[in-house]
């Protein structure tokens, strides 16, 4: 039998019988709590023994919420780069410039979308456009990635992730999961689109091609 302590402030005695209600909680959705327990979620290996944890009600608009939007102008950043060199994200002024942040190094949907990246790069180059990856590792972590997979743009190390909530990159997964985002700027810096695809990483390219072509 399952046994509850009471606050010190709180006791039973305390309480008026018809006040008194023992209830009995279960999970809204078991088979979804089984399957996460199971599944990769394209940065995140949870296990069996994991817990999630959900945000409180105050704390929701930071996980839903983008502060980053379409038609506005995004918050400047220096980070370093694979090599270990700095990088602003002034530097790409006067071109069109993709920024996607992800969750981590070498997990399988980050895989895929960097390397949808690499496999269209001669295209988004063709459209006088960079790519800069952005995640919280550091540079050699991304100095690795880089060259197993034979990248050829740049990957920049927010450690400490103060760019990703300064842009307001939503999270996933009730929080517990950094958020995969991607952005798109034109010319003056100003962003023409946001996309967010968590759970397939890769099938945003074409979009965003279509866009900087237009541009």
């Amino acid at each position: 039998m399952a046994s509850f302590s009471l606050p010190n402030h709180c006791s039973l005695s305390s309480l008026h019988p018809t006040q008194t209600r023992t209830t009995t909680s279960s999970p809204q959705n078991p088979q979804v709590f089984s399957k996460l327990s199971k599944s990769q979620f394209h940065g995140v290996k949870l296990s069996n023994s994991a817990s999630l944890s959900f945000p409180s009600s105050s704390s929701m608009k930071s996980v839903v919420f983008a502060k980053v939007k379409k038609g506005s102008v995004p918050p400047s950043f220096t980070l370093k780069d694979q090599d270990g060199k700095t990088v602003s994200l002034s530097k790409f002024k006067g071109k069109p410039v993709v920024v996607y942040f992800y969750p981590a190094d070498e997990t399988p949907g980050c895989t895929k979308q960097a390397c949808a990246f690499r496999d269209s790069y001669e295209k988004f180059k063709k459209a006088g456009a960079e790519v800069v990856g952005i995640s919280g590792d550091d540079p050699s972590s991304h100095k690795n990635f880089a060259k197993k997979f034979r990248l050829p743009f740049t990957l920049l190390s927010d450690e400490g992730n103060k760019v990703r909530k300064e842009w307001g990159v939503p999270a996933d997964l009730f929080g517990t999961l950094p958020g995969r985002e991607t952005y798109v700027l034109d010319k003056k810096g100003v962003v023409q689109l946001v996309y967010n695809n968590q759970f397939q990483p890769e099938k945003h390219i074409d979009e965003t091609l279509k866009l900087l072509q237009s541009l």
